[in-house]
């Protein structure tokens, strides 16, 4: 017999209690659904809708269902839809009749969204703890290669030369966006639906602040339709998620094309490589690669609840079950995700003679050529124009621009001077790049001292 069942003739088809039951991803959800029904048995008695025998009663049963779940000694069934009913079924089993008493001024509809938001307020913690590992991770190699200069791209063309710190700090600061979006979805997430019932609150004279600060959220949704309706923090979670992903995405195509003969500028530690059933001689960077490829499912998993949340009219409405399976996958993707990068980064042998060479090889100095001539006067765009002609002229005699003699660029241009030679040094290119920001040891220096204050900042600290 369904809780819910006393409307109803018949039985529910058993196709329907296959097709409609969350059960199989829910349960994850037990500890959360427990809580919430802690506080509001504390606030039942508080307000003397319960006896206090009544809630110590009930209490006690939830807390010995925990152990039970803990201890795998709980049995799941599809005949029992969710975890809610899986709880208040095992409940009334273990208190009796009193344990319906405990759905008194709430409807399943409030009780999963606070159970969400719970399971969201303490994911996104773990989420930021994790990006912040990873930050210390980029920091320690930034700060163990300081002075090593490689090739800095654009269009994947060699473009200037840029200390490998500076490259990695960009991550470094991705990171950084990404933590602040998951505090700020935390944030949103910490208000609690509990008691707005159904859609339209209740009748009954219940607390909400009371079970608010019970649960520790900040905060109560001011409107009871919102309250069980709103999913706006799952999908901020997912698209805080999707964004991390990218940037993960990005740094592992890097990985992968640095890690290949035609760059070899790292090798990935054995450890956290592959090899090939066939070719004897490969080493493969498989976890790059998939956590490249995983950032598709993440992708996916917001677009899959927007397509669902986009029509749906107010308040509660069954498809919100959908929006559990995205979140979930999301959540253990982008942590394991998160895990196995930091060792991935710290066990990589970094070739730092073959980031330098391929910074020297081609004509990543050009812009300080023209630079020169724009401090000497020029326009730039005319100083632009001259030191293309001598790239062209540097092609043609199979030449790099720091090989060419005084004489041959003063055919180009009369305001180049001795100290051409010097300007063009790709260690003093790179010292040259001094505006905030830049990439000169030491506007490194200074952002590597500020990441590290910033994550000195976090430490106790994942959010309201």
């Amino acid at each position: 017999m369904k809780l819910w069942g006393g409307r109803f003739a018949k039985a529910t088809d058993a196709l329907v209690e296959e097709f409609t039951a969350s059960i199989a991803f829910d349960r994850r959800l037990y500890r959360q659904d427990i809580q919430g029904s802690i506080a509001h048995a504390r606030m039942l008695v508080r307000q003397g809708i319960l006896t206090p025998e009544e809630g110590e009663k009930i209490i006690a049963g939830l807390e010995e269902i925990e152990k039970e779940i803990e201890g795998s000694q709980f049995t799941f069934t599809a005949a029992r839809e969710d975890i809610h009913m899986h709880i208040e079924a095992r409940l009334q089993e273990k208190v009796g009749p009193v344990a319906g008493k405990l759905h008194t001024a709430r409807s399943r509809n409030d009780q999963v969204a606070t159970d969400l938001h719970l399971y969201v307020k303490e994911e996104a913690a773990a989420v930021m703890a994790l990006i912040a590992g990873l930050q210390e991770t980029i920091l320690g190699l930034a700060e163990r290669h300081l002075g090593v200069i490689m090739p800095g791209y654009t269009h994947l063309q060699r473009a200037q030369p840029i200390l490998f710190s500076h490259h990695l700090l960009a991550y470094f600061e991705m990171l950084e966006r990404d933590w602040q979006r998951f505090r700020d979805c935390r944030r949103r997430a910490d208000s609690s639906p509990l008691g707005a019932g159904a859609l339209a609150g209740t009748s009954f004279p219940i607390d909400r602040q009371f079970t608010a600060s019970q649960l520790n959220f900040s905060s109560c949704y001011r409107n009871s339709i919102d309250a069980v309706s709103d999913r706006d923090f799952v999908l901020e979670f997912l698209a805080a998620a999707a964004i991390l992903m990218q940037h993960l995405s990005r740094f592992c195509e890097e990985l992968i094309l640095w890690s290949s003969q035609e760059f070899a500028f790292i090798e990935l530690d054995d450890a956290f490589a592959t090899g090939s059933s066939i070719m004897p001689q490969k080493k493969n960077p498989d976890v790059p690669e998939l956590i490249r490829g995983k950032t598709g499912r993440v992708y996916g998993n917001l677009i899959a609840l927007l397509t669902t949340m986009k029509g749906l009219p107010l308040a509660y409405n069954k498809d919100l079950q959908e929006d559990k399976e995205p979140l979930f996958d999301t959540v253990d993707t982008i942590k394991n995700c998160l895990t196995i990068f930091a060792p991935l980064l710290a066990s990589m042998e970094v070739k730092e003679e073959n980031m330098a060479r391929a910074a020297a090889e081609g004509f990543a100095n050009a812009t300080d050529a023209a630079d020169y001539l724009a401090k000497k006067g020029l326009p730039f765009r005319e100083a632009h124009r001259v030191v293309g002609n001598l790239v062209r002229y540097c092609l043609e005699e199979g030449k790099g621009l720091a090989e060419l003699r005084l004489e041959e660029f003063r055919r180009f241009s009369l305001a180049f001077g001795p100290d051409i030679i010097e300007a063009i040094q790709t260690k003093n290119v790179v010292a040259a790049r001094t505006s905030y920001g830049g990439t000169a040891p030491g506007q490194v220096e200074r952002a590597l001292q500020e990441g590290w204050a910033l994550l000195a900042q976090k430490q106790g600290k994942p959010g309201p």
